[in-house]
């Protein structure tokens, strides 16, 4: 298991500055995107106040493990078995970078947005206690409270948490993204990779609303991040094929979604 290093935090090179926050809200303002290494993702986490480096560091492992025990997903209209999920919803109101977690609800797309699976309520299994109430979550929710407030100072903030495994194997392909290139209908997206175990490709590609590629990367080193302006960009992840044929392949990903409440 991957762990993270407390000391990286305390780098020169990574110290979050007050307007690390700043720019890459700026970023989201200006390009409607933004891309953020796993050391500068580490930096920002610790720097929200709710928990230091150490904590942080031991917080990650139970957060990590917390994949192990995700749920198939069983509203694959493509009849695919390769993705596992777990899902809550939080209430953030504005100006605050902590959350209330909501009564456990369904999650739902219109057609609109996901042609694939859509239209529906999909009932999920909810994203463990100890894992929406560790360091790790309280951290990232913060972290996008913050940089996504500064777009939208008076918002009250719809929040909900999507635990992602995508599985491959040499009869089927793993489709982090089976819907296609594609906005969630939300106001922000913020992707967190966990881990990549035996994975080749699985590259994000960032997409104007004509559909022209913007931007290309690879959420390959956990803590990776990106952020999205979901109003003003598509995005969509290329498929993902073992490296080593025959041995477990995965993809884990932290999705969290912020729509403001009307």
């Amino acid at each position: 298991m991957e762990t993270l290093d407390p000391d990286c935090i305390t780098s020169p090179n990574t110290r979050p500055a007050l307007d690390s926050v700043a720019l890459l809200s700026q970023a989201l303002t200006t390009r409607g995107y933004s891309y953020v290494p796993a050391a500068r993702t580490q930096a920002l986490l610790a720097g929200q106040g709710f928990s230091d480096a150490a904590t942080l560091a031991a917080d990650w492992p139970q957060f990590q493990a917390s994949w192990e025990r995700l749920c198939l997903d069983n509203y694959m209209a493509d009849g695919g078995r390769y993705r596992k999920r777990r899902h809550a919803t939080l209430t953030a109101m504005s100006g605050q970078r902590s959350f209330v977690v909501e009564p456990h609800q369904p999650h739902f797309q219109s057609r609109e947005y996901n042609a694939l699976n859509g239209g529906i309520a999909r009932h999920y299994q909810p994203v463990e206690h100890a894992v929406v109430h560790g360091a790790t979550l309280r951290s990232v929710v913060a972290l996008g409270c913050e940089i996504f407030g500064l777009r939208s100072p008076n918002a009250n903030w719809h929040i909900e948490v999507h635990q992602f495994r995508i599985e491959a194997g040499s009869e089927q392909l793993g489709l982090p993204t089976p819907e296609g290139v594609h906005r969630d209908g939300v106001d922000f997206v913020l992707m967190l990779m966990v881990q990549r175990r035996n994975v080749e490709q699985g590259v994000s590609t960032i997409y104007d609303l004509q559909g022209n590629p913007l931007r290309t990367f690879t959420l390959a080193d956990t803590l990776d991040m990106a952020l999205v302006d979901d109003e003003r960009v598509l995005h969509g992840v290329s498929p993902i094929v073992p490296q080593q044929a025959g041995q477990f392949a995965c993809r884990d990903v932290l999705v969290v979604t912020f729509r403001r409440k009307v």
